[in-house]
């Protein structure tokens, strides 16, 4: 079944899955980062690119593959088959975006993608209706399956390697690999038997023909082609976060001194937690002792880290992502929790988002109309500060203090 393809189309195919595997892996890869409201949109997005770029894979190999004349394309099996592909995909990516991604989770990510892949396909080719029967081989079905596995389990590690333009060029080639190896792995062990001219076979249900498909793919192969250029756009926050810096007031006053700010003493801790109720905290319940150590999940369980060596910690829908200068964990309090049980002494919400060490802090500058602050460690690592932050940031650094100093 494979002799008689067009190499252009079968090529042609291989970019196409490529380009969406890009374009969706590179929403999901925001998901993380992004606001809580925009997790269902980014999930969503990307889980529609990549069944996109499955399907319309899959597609383009039918149409370089050397079928019957008359065959025709049932609309219902070829809409099914698109919607098991869109639901398995969203549910791969949803059980790598909840929690850390441990072996276990990937591994069955990776083979719920694989059989996703492999049920859109048998489910398109049941689509196909002519004058003939298929026939498939039993040892080419199972090695379509196993190579889509294997492949989909090498693109969701790849995606989850920490170089971002590196994993995402690997993820989609390793994806456009699984789809496009499984498909014609398949289609090897795929056979048209002709039915015999006293048997009467008529298509059941609404068909298409090969035309109208090839319309139907050429406008998907424009919209993953439109998607995948966009993708290239740089995303302004990322873009400001590793921009040059802007002279202004703030960085001046960072530069005239580093920012090493002491650590502050049991008076002004006191003093932090007493200024923010009435009358000084008179009449109000005592505040519960710092936590000093923080829980964060891994692979084989529940760990904990000091919260001296925190530096940063970061929502993540209703969890928090913990950063100890060298990586990034999961923890299950979250942003509020772990602001009402860090030391208010040590650590400052900078955001609505993030949470910073001051003890730890080695940078900052003036970005737009927030700020930038980086935090030292083996791998530092650069958190934003909103607008409405900047004041007391500046005031915890000893950075006002300076100011009106030199006035």
């Amino acid at each position: 079944m494979f002799e008689g393809h067009d190499p252009y189309l079968v090529a042609f195919s291989v970019v196409i899955a490529i380009l969406g595997g890009y374009t969706g892996f590179g929403l999901a890869a925001r998901i993380r980062g992004a606001p809580d409201a925009s997790h269902r949109v980014l999930l969503s997005g990307a889980a529609a690119f990549l069944a996109v770029g499955i399907w319309t894979m899959h597609f383009v190999g039918m149409q370089a593959a050397p079928i019957p004349a008359d065959t025709v394309y049932l609309i219902l099996p070829t809409i099914v088959s698109f919607l098991i592909c869109a639901l398995v995909v969203g549910v791969s990516l949803f059980f790598l975006s909840i929690g850390e991604p441990s072996q276990r989770r990937v591994i069955s990510s990776a083979v719920l993608l694989g059989a996703g892949i492999a049920s859109m396909h048998y489910v398109g080719i049941h689509g196909l209706a002519g004058h003939f029967a298929i026939e498939h081989d039993t040892p080419m079905v199972l090695l379509s399956i196993l190579i889509a596995i294997v492949a989909a389990y090498g693109g969701l590690r790849a995606f989850l390697a920490r170089q971002d333009g590196i994993r995402l060029i690997a993820s989609s080639i390793a994806f456009g690999i699984a789809v496009s190896g499984m498909h014609y792995t398949a289609m090897y062990g795929m056979h048209f038997v002709p039915l015999s001219a006293t048997t009467h076979h008529h298509a059941e249900g609404l068909a298409a023909s090969q035309q109208i498909l090839s319309v139907v793919v050429a406008v998907l192969c424009f919209v993953i082609a439109a998607g995948f250029l966009l993708s290239l756009v740089p995303d302004p926050r990322r873009r400001a976060a590793s921009g040059p810096a802007i002279t202004v007031d703030l960085v001046t006053q960072a530069a005239a001194a580093p920012v090493s700010a002491p650590e502050p003493g049991p008076a002004a801790a006191s003093f932090q937690r007493t200024i923010s109720a009435p009358l000084g905290g008179l009449g109000q319940p005592p505040r519960p002792a710092p936590a000093p150590r923080l829980p964060v999940e891994g692979a084989d369980g529940t760990h904990f880290i000091d919260s001296a060596d925190v530096r940063s910690v970061r929502a993540d829908a209703h969890y928090t992502r913990v950063h100890d200068g060298t990586r990034e964990r999961l923890c299950p309090w979250s942003i509020s929790e772990a602001e009402a049980q860090l030391d208010p002494g040590l650590f400052v919400r900078v955001h609505r988002s993030h949470i910073v060490a001051i003890p730890h802090v080695s940078f900052v500058r003036k970005e737009g109309d927030g700020a930038v602050i980086e935090l030292d460690g083996p791998s530092p690592h650069r958190v934003p500060v909103s607008r409405a932050k900047i004041a007391e940031v500046k005031a915890r650094l000893g950075l006002a203090a300076r100011r009106n100093h030199h006035a």
